[in-house]
């Protein structure tokens, strides 16, 4: 196992999509969604013990969930639990875990990875990873992982490669912000892109140099605490000055930007499991095409109701008759029924509802 191949994992997003179960104190990477005993954190976290040493994973979340991640990965030391003081997007957290990375070890390469996916081809994916780290450590390259498409889907950003550079890497002609639904279709017919997965690897100076070029005051600020990571300065430096940097994503920030992007195409079984609608996809169906997710699934009773996303947490009796295609979520003191073809406005109505009575329901 490579010592200088190293994880960063970010999970101090709030999942705001998967509302009501993900929640403000608690998001869903947190949480055991999939009924397999372990939380989407722990998940992400096992895919990659066979790829780095498990001292070399780190953990980049927010401040008030640094107690959750030791709770659910109790081996990690504290110098492994990356903590922001604030909300700043992708691009500040991973320039603070590539300066951290860099003081620990000056020619590292590492992956970035959202803490809330699933992939279900796991032996793809670990060779996917190993063929992106080989790549980067010998290319001064920015790689991200492409998904082959499978519909056009308008809520993931696309990735436009050029087919006639050597497979299996190709390089990146541009990123591409979420398409409407007619250039989607057209991005699918043309066979040249990708899904964006914001699955990255990348040598920690390649990375650090582009974000010096096109991130520059991100970069000039975390510099500054050159001397303070690593050492018990690490965390009063973050709350005095990781506010001050710019809320941006690394998409945004170089990845749009920097000319040395190329893409691996990797079929892994992805899914961002950002919706309702893409959970639903994952789990077992009833003959009606209803997908159950409780701790009693016989406890929720369906009749004549078809294409359903059903949740439970208690131990409650629950019958649901003459629905089609909504979702419905029990927990804790909400009860979510909606439209599940109308699911990206449970974002906005969970903000609109916390605003009218309280963040005990955000």
């Amino acid at each position: 196992m490579n010592n200088n191949n190293y994880v960063v994992i970010m999970a101090g997003g709030i999942g705001s999509r998967f509302w009501p179960s993900s929640r403000k104190k608690k998001p869903k990477q947190f949480l055991d969604v999939l009924g397999l005993g372990k939380t989407l954190l722990q998940l992400t976290f096992d895919r990659f013990v066979n790829i780095c040493p498990p001292e070399n994973i780190f953990i980049v979340t927010n401040l008030e969930y640094k107690h959750l991640v030791k709770e659910q990965l109790p081996l990690l030391d504290d110098q492994q639990i990356l903590t922001e003081p604030s909300r700043n997007d992708t691009a500040p957290c991973i320039t603070y875990a590539a300066m951290k990375i860099r003081k620990l070890n000056s020619n590292a390469n590492f992956i970035v990875a959202p803490s809330d996916h699933i992939i279900l081809k796991e032996a793809q994916f670990e060779e996917r990873i190993k063929e992106g780290l080989d790549f980067v450590s010998k290319n001064k390259a920015l790689l991200t992982l492409g998904i082959q498409p499978n519909n056009p889907n308008t809520g993931y950003g696309y990735i436009h490669f050029d087919k006639d550079s050597p497979a299996p890497i190709y390089k990146v002609h541009q990123f591409t912000e979420k398409p409407d639904l007619e250039n989607a279709k057209k991005f699918i017919a043309s066979g040249e892109f990708l899904w964006n997965a914001g699955i990255f690897v990348w040598n920690v100076n390649t990375l650090l140099d582009a974000i010096k070029e096109y991130a520059t005051e991100v970069y000039t600020i975390l510099d500054q605490g050159e001397e303070s990571w690593c050492t018990a300065n690490e965390q009063s430096f973050l709350n005095e000055y990781y506010p001050s940097t710019p809320s941006i994503s690394i998409d945004y920030a170089i990845m749009e930007k920097a000319k040395n992007i190329y893409t691996l195409p990797a079929d892994i079984g992805w899914s961002d499991l950002g919706t309702w609608g893409s959970l639903h996809e994952q789990f077992e169906k009833d003959a009606n095409n209803n997908a159950i997710s409780s701790p009693n699934p016989e406890l929720i009773q369906t009749i004549n109701t078809s294409n359903c996303m059903l949740r439970a947490t208690k131990d409650k009796l629950v019958v649901i008759k003459d629905l089609e295609n909504y979702i419905v979520i029990d927990e804790d003191n909400i009860l979510l029924i909606y439209p599940k073809d109308k699911e990206q406005e449970i974002k906005q109505v969970s903000k609109e509802l916390a605003a009218r009575f309280g963040e005990d329901y955000l």
